[in-house]
């Protein structure tokens, strides 16, 4: 096995093993507030978040990916970063904190005022984490972040049930977030300490500056492609809506976040070594796409045929408006789950500026979808449906740049990693459609054991049969084990 192969490996590994824990952690939090606290406040700090978001990408500026790509910087260059990231920090935070005047005046909602103050406080600790987090990725330190990320994801969804419990109300919301972000800095910190320089760090931001700066412009157009739903939504619809929303937004990023979040981290760090053998590089994302889409196209059809299950057993009969929303956004969760990898591909081949070009194509895009489900459908279900197909069209467009502008590569080297995921996919939707309108009166327990039967029987008879992953020899070889 390649040095390379063993490193992806084992980050995948660790990741894995945080992300996966995490699901159930995040899951247990999300199934308690839920019935603790009502949709309309998750829809007020659903916009807080969303807002500092956007705060976010200016306390960032593209640095921490521009750190784990180049391999010239000195000890000196960390020091004057992260004293440049302090400063902005600082900057960001109290800019938000006056922000939050005008923006619980926008929104005419008093609550936001408090609730974006204290949210400020995640800019300045978010942007003073950059250089000591970046140097976790850059050293390969998979193990360490994922011990880290799956602690602090438990310490912080304990103090927001024990809050709520406690009658905290929507303040239980972040307090997760805030105890998050200051954790993550006071452990990456010790792991990686830093000085403080006397420069404002200028010289050597000059460094990273190519890199960063179009992955800035990225982070900028890819916060609009990704919140304007929920702004617009929260300010035209109004706040039950967006918590239903936001929820069913949130639980059908869940598969993201626990499965491309576990390949992506560990992606650019260890694929960026090929950043001058770009066939080197296409050949091993190949693999990658094709491993990804046998998970992510049947997942799709899975959780678009459990999603009423799904939503009244993690959240309760109060959140039943979400289930149609869930529904068609999970038909998008195949696409999402390799395409949100892309952004790791175009910084490893060091060519930000074509993940630049196709986030704003993507954005673009994406708005006009938004706005006509918003203001010409007017429906949660439009917003929905109107996602799937920008998503879609993005996810092509993306990929046709990538291998004939990036890669140089004939286009069907792609489309063919698609061939045998897509005819499971298609044998998936034949098998459980039918059990989907017979089992609709049935105890939701019962039908989501029969569906998951089902599928998972299909799944593995499919691969095995096929030869596409011999999965009983793994399980037969961790039983031994």
């Amino acid at each position: 096995m390649t040095s390379t192969k063993k490193e992806l490996l084992s980050g995948v590994f660790y990741t894995a093993i945080a992300k996966y824990s995490g699901i159930i952690v995040s899951l247990v939090v999300a199934g308690i507030l839920a019935r603790l606290i009502d949709p309309e406040d998750f829809g007020v700090v659903a916009i807080a978040t969303v807002i500092i978001s956007f705060f976010n990408i200016f306390s960032d500026l593209g640095i921490a990916p521009a750190i784990i790509q180049n391999k010239t910087l000195l000890k000196k260059d960390f020091s004057n970063i992260f004293t440049f990231t302090l400063w902005l920090g600082i900057s960001i935070a109290i800019l938000f904190f006056l922000s939050s005047w005008p923006i619980s005046h926008f929104y005419n909602n008093n609550t936001l005022l408090t609730i974006c103050q204290l949210l400020s406080l995640n800019l300045f600790f978010a942007s003073a984490n950059i250089v000591p987090n970046a140097l976790l990725f850059k050293k390969k330190e998979f193990k360490f972040i994922a011990y880290r990320s799956l602690t602090i994801q438990i310490i912080g969804g304990s103090m927001a049930i024990i809050a709520a419990l406690m009658g905290a109300g929507l303040y239980a919301l972040v307090i997760n977030p805030i105890l998050s972000s200051i954790l993550l800095f006071i452990i990456s910190f010790r792991k990686n300490p830093q000085k403080l320089s006397r420069t404002w760090g200028i010289q050597s931001m000059k460094k990273i500056f190519s890199f960063s700066a179009y992955q800035f412009m990225f982070n900028v157009i890819n916060y609009f492609s990704r919140n304007l739903d929920k702004l617009l939504i929260g300010k035209y619809m109004d706040m039950v809506a967006l918590g239903y929303y936001e929820k069913s937004y949130r639980l059908m990023m869940l598969p993201l976040q626990n499965i491309t979040h576990v390949i992506s981290p560990v992606m650019h760090p260890i694929f960026s070594d090929f950043q001058n053998d770009l066939t080197k590089l296409s050949i091993s994302y190949n693999k990658v796409i094709r491993f990804l889409a046998f998970i992510g196209f049947p997942l799709s059809v899975l959780l678009c045929s459990c999603s009423k299950e799904i939503i009244l057993i993690i959240f309760g009969e109060q959140w039943m408006p979400s289930v149609p929303v869930f529904q068609i956004l999970s038909i998008s969760v195949g696409i999402q789950i390799i395409l949100s990898t892309s952004g790791s591909i175009f910084q490893a081949a060091n060519d930000t500026r074509s993940l630049f070009i196709c986030g704003l194509f993507s954005t673009l895009l994406n708005i006009i979808g938004i706005l006509t489900g918003i203001f010409f459908f007017k429906t949660l279900e439009a917003v929905a449906w109107c996602i799937c197909i920008t998503f879609t069209i993005n996810f092509v467009q993306c990929y046709i740049w990538m291998y004939k502008i990036t890669f140089k590569e004939d286009l069907w080297k792609f489309w063919k990693q698609f061939l045998s995921p897509t005819l499971l996919t298609g044998i998936l939707i034949v098998c459980l459609l039918p059990i989907y309108y017979i089992s609709d009166k049935s105890s939701i327990y019962a039908s989501l054991l029969l569906k998951g039967s089902v599928f998972t029987i299909i799944y593995v008879a499919y691969v095995q049969i096929r030869g596409e992953y011999n999965i009983i020899n793994f399980i037969k070889s961790k039983i031994k084990k």
